[in-house]
């Protein structure tokens, strides 16, 4: 069974009644004593055991209190729809090319964050060209010998500098 514990301020107490039955009456010096204090008022009216039954504390509260209540409230619902768009600001940014630390910067928050918030999808395009493949060498020569012009003597020295690693003699 479920009963409701009513309480009103009355000086420095609180005066509780409980509506589904008649005649019990207590009060309480904190709020946080109320539903203790209401048990044992039913738990005694009854003759039943103290936590056999549930408690729900109704305290009567302030427009103040009802006030700032609503606007937690709200304000909770508005961060999670501000996080949802931060999650898809990120997601878009990152789709678009950005680095994690431009998106970062763009949106206010550490890139550690913009990588929680929008993990990247194509994680193995990019592991390709940082793992020594074949296409992953081929695309960062290609992005090197795009990036600067190179004087004819340069041109002998550019697949030099980007021989894979095992082409290398270990020894030297």
């Amino acid at each position: 069974m479920k009963y409701t514990a009513q309480c009103v301020r009355a000086g420095h107490w609180w005066a509780i009644t409980v509506p589904e039955i008649k005649g019990v009456v207590s009060q309480a010096r904190r709020l946080d004593q109320v539903e203790a204090t209401t048990r044992a008022a039913i738990a005694l009216m009854l003759d039943v055991e103290p936590h056999s039954f549930d408690v729900e504390v109704a305290p009567d509260l302030p427009q103040e209190v009802t006030r700032a209540r609503r606007a937690r409230s709200a304000l909770r619902k508005a961060e999670r729809s501000a996080e949802e768009a931060v999650a898809a600001a990120a997601q878009a940014l990152l789709t678009k090319g950005y680095t994690v630390r431009d998106a970062g910067a763009l949106l206010g928050i550490s890139p550690q964050r913009v990588s929680r918030l929008a993990p990247r999808k194509a994680a193995s395009d990019s592991a390709s060209a940082s793992t020594g493949t074949a296409a992953g060498f081929m695309q960062k020569r290609e992005a090197v010998a795009a990036c600067a012009p190179r004087t004819a003597d340069q041109h002998d020295l550019l697949p030099q500098l980007f021989q894979p690693m095992s082409h290398f003699d270990a020894g030297t």
